[in-house]
């Protein structure tokens, strides 16, 4: 009993809950209204039968008021002609049909009493029915509300389904082109360098290749040539100004070749 007890339980609550979740306040509003409407209609009903059988109690005392009338004339009548023995058969029967009236009576008036009772059940059940309609929608208004600015709110926030799955969407589709940028570039370089070739156009030339490879060959040694001549122009100017320092030394003082052709009779001895 304890385990069934307990997987009742679970039950109740898991569908509890997915009927809360399935659950809309305005469906429940509108169907307690329109149950209260078909209360109100059963009331009203009600007084309608309870007032067709006052009526009907109504008429069938009218019809006994006549009758006693027209018994009591009659047993006037009789008695005036000299016939007692009709008068009395017509007041006996007038006896009867006024117990049967006084009993109509009472029985008009309950049903009137219980009609009386009906129009003021039915007028309280109006009021409270219309009490409750504009409520019903004053709590539909201010939950419709409420639902849009929810769900403007995750629209605006990115946390509704829908806009995830366009921001998934729009995340995939960058992801998917960076790729091929990529791709595309790796393709090209691979195709400059020899390494595929276009299956479509001409066959490779390999004498195109190696003077083309030469050629880039060529352009590096150049760069490299023209490099060596800035840093060779970079140290000229300091090779120049020393040798100038040596010119002006040799001026000041002359060489000893220059003096010694100047020595008298270093010749003639």
């Amino acid at each position: 009993m304890g385990v069934m007890k307990r997987v009742s339980t679970i039950f109740r609550a898991k569908a509890n809950k997915q009927l809360d979740r399935l659950e809309d306040p305005r469906e429940t509003l509108d169907y307690s209204y329109q149950t209260q409407l078909e209360l109100l209609q059963k009331v009203r009903r009600g007084v309608a039968d309870v007032a067709t059988s006052r009526k009907r109690v109504e008429l069938q005392m009218n019809q006994l008021v006549q009758t006693t009338g027209k018994l009591d004339r009659q047993a006037r009548d009789s008695l005036a002609a000299g016939r007692e023995d009709l008068a009395r058969e017509a007041l006996s029967r007038k006896a009867g049909v006024q117990s049967q009236l006084t009993d109509l009576q009472t029985q008009y008036s309950s049903l009137q009493g219980e009609e009386e009772k009906l129009t003021a059940a039915s007028s309280r059940l109006q009021a409270k029915v219309d009490a409750f309609r504009v409520r019903k929608e004053t709590i539909k208004a201010t939950y419709t509300a409420a639902e849009a600015t929810t769900r403007i709110n995750e629209v605006f926030t990115g946390i509704s389904e829908e806009m995830s799955d366009v921001g998934l969407a729009v995340q995939r589709a960058e992801d998917k082109t960076e790729q091929m940028k990529a791709r595309a570039g790796a393709i090209d370089e691979l195709m400059a360098s020899g390494a595929l070739t276009d299956a479509l156009g001409p066959p490779p030339d390999d004498i195109q290749a190696e003077l083309d490879r030469m050629g880039a060959t060529h352009g590096i040694d150049a760069e490299l040539e023209r490099m060596k001549a800035e840093l060779a122009g970079g140290e000229a100017p300091k090779e120049i100004a020393g040798s100038a320092g040596q010119d002006d030394s040799s001026v000041g003082q002359p060489s000893g070749t220059s003096f010694q052709k100047e020595q008298p009779g270093s010749g003639g001895a």
